[in-house]
């Protein structure tokens, strides 16, 4: 196996060139996006999938390496790092350098290499984001170009609410084993390099969550310029995170009962370094007051100091003291005694979406709804209404899957969008729908990211007068997968609609029959569909221009 530095070890390379070893056996330039060639691998009772997932941060390239069983659990089997200053420059001058560029390009390479001798060679295997650092940068598009053009590998560079998402997915586990944890306030913390994200969960709902701009690396570069001593560098880094930490209590109260769970590479490290063992299983707990005397010593120590005792790279020993110290005062804030470490990772969540194959968890999908909801009462919509067409334009996605062909996670956001579609008359009912658009676009919806939050508005605003033209804001923006996308389920809920045209949500079952080139909705229980008739007569020419087939409503049935 190609002898590249474990995670896990810390035995981290930072030294290693890429023209070193490791990069000499094999200066071929592979691709993973070519079918398999390898079989699946058995267990002696089932097939399981090999995965592996890299995550491009501000300070590290990390591989994840997993196998999938079909009951969709997974394991680790190997992960990797390597250090790249990617953040550094980024958030300096919004550029990435091509000899960083060169050097990530080459780690990539590098990480290929490991990947096939496990036998993974399918694009479907395989998983690249990118988070803040190459977000931020304006040449992200060079970045990620260059990374495809020399690895065939494709990056996707992932905002804060799709991290938020990849999150949850990785900490939710942990609350729902433990009832008393899962009962408390849960605040989840994970201190990146260039942000600083936070979620708040109770009784497995999403109470918020947020990302803020703070991160371990931040912190450092704003004090480059300062010659001060290492008593005043601590004093303004705390000064920063105060400010960042008065924005929390503005939507976090003081709460008893609350449980604090941090996450991510530092505060691994500390829970490595300050417990004599810990199951990765299962939640470390680490004293607040051992955590200060940690950041203590951490923040007093040069980064040479801290290569040579605790075995980091150097840019790891330049942020993780920055790191810690976010993580000590808001211990500090919210009194706790003990903080919870989990293991989790992005890319566990990552890991996991793959395992579930992109669908979204019965869990996620509420809590996006949830949020949904929350934005509408906000905007003073007709709630009761609203959950109802939802509801429809639900079942006759599940029912119409024949005909729309898409993918089970759009179901969501034709539900959101189904929620949402009223909110525009928040604004005024004149083009209400080009308001509701707005409103979608500029909120933030829980786990849905900028991507998503545009195609749900376009639905929202197409549930009514024209249909999509290529020269409206937002939809010409798409690419042909998601001019198809919008187009199919703003004919979807049109048609819901349409079924709740008397808004006292009589219709409750409905069964979807093709017969002589129509579709026929038939309506059990309700024997006079006239009204419905009207609005589908008024919003049902849509669904005959994108599936070229008329829709028509049958009574009773």
């Amino acid at each position: 196996m190609n002898n590249l530095p474990r995670e896990g070890s810390h035995q981290l390379a930072a030294s290693q060139s890429p023209g070193s070893a490791a990069d000499q056996r094999d200066n071929g330039v592979g691709s993973l996006n070519q079918p398999s060639d390898s079989p699946p691998l058995h267990d002696g009772k089932s097939t399981v999938r090999l995965v592996a997932v890299i995550d491009i941060g501000a300070t590290s390239i990390r591989m994840s390496v997993a196998e999938i069983t079909p009951d969709g659990q997974f394991r680790t089997l190997d992960t990797l790092l390597q250090a790249v200053d990617l953040g550094r420059e980024a958030f300096d001058t919004r550029r990435i350098s091509r000899a960083t560029i060169e050097r990530s390009v080459n780690i990539l390479r590098r990480y290929q290499r490991v990947v096939r001798e496990y036998g993974i060679r399918s694009a479907s295997q395989i998983r690249v984001v990118a988070t803040s650092a190459v977000r931020e940068a304006t040449n992200r598009l060079a970045f990620t170009d260059r990374v495809f053009i020399a690895t065939g590998l494709i990056v996707e560079v992932i905002d804060e609410a799709e991290v938020n998402r990849v999150t949850f997915m990785g900490v939710n586990p942990h609350l729902e084993q433990d009832e008393a944890l899962r009962a408390a306030r849960s605040i989840v913390i994970e201190v990146g390099g260039g942000s600083t994200e936070l979620l708040v969960m109770r009784d497995g709902n999403m109470l918020l969550s947020d990302t803020f701009r703070l991160g371990s690396l931040r912190l450092l570069q704003s004090l480059d310029s300062l010659n001060s001593t290492t008593n005043r560098r601590r004093q303004l880094m705390e000064y920063q995170i105060a400010r960042i930490i008065d924005r929390v209590s503005e939507t976090v109260a003081d709460e008893p009962n609350t449980r604090l769970i941090a996450i991510g590479g530092d505060i691994r490290f500390a829970a490595r370094v300050i417990l004599d063992h810990w199951d990765p299983e299962t939640l470390a707990e680490i004293p607040t007051a051992k955590l200060e005397a940690l950041t203590n010593e951490v923040l007093r120590l040069n980064e040479d100091l801290l290569v040579k005792k605790y075995a980091l790279s150097y840019i790891e020993a330049a942020t993780v003291g920055p790191a810690l110290l976010v993580y000590l005062l808001l211990a500090r804030h919210f009194g706790v005694e003990t903080v919870l470490v989990s293991d989790s990772n992005l890319r566990d969540g990552l890991v996991y979406e793959m395992a579930v194959r992109g669908s979204w968890t019965e869990a996620f999908r509420k809590q996006i709804v949830r949020s949904a909801i929350s934005l509408g009462r906000k905007c003073d919509f007709d709630e009761e209404h609203a959950v109802h067409v939802a509801d429809m334009a639900s079942e006759l996605f599940g029912q119409l899957k024949r005909e729309h062909r898409l993918p089970d996670r759009y179901e969501v956001l034709l539900h959101v969008a189904a929620i949402l579609y009223q909110v525009g008359t928040f604004i005024n009912a004149r083009s209400s729908h080009k308001h509701a658009m707005y409103i979608i676009r500029n909120s933030e919806l829980f786990g849905l990211s900028r991507n998503d939050l545009l195609l749900v508005g376009l639905v929202a605003r197409y549930h009514r007068r024209a249909s999509p033209q290529p020269t409206h804001e937002g939809y010409a923006m798409l690419d042909r997968e998601g001019r198809v996308v919008v187009s199919k389920l703003a004919a979807i809920l049109r048609v819901a609609i349409a079924l709740d045209e008397t808004r006292s949500g009589r219709v409750r079952q409905i069964r979807c029959v093709r017969e002589a080139k129509r579709l026929i909705i038939e309506t059990p229980g309700v024997d006079d569909v006239s009204i419905e008739q009207l609005g589908l007569r008024q919003n049902g020419l849509m669904f005959l221009e994108v599936f070229g087939i008329p829709v028509m409503l049958r009574a009773g049935a």
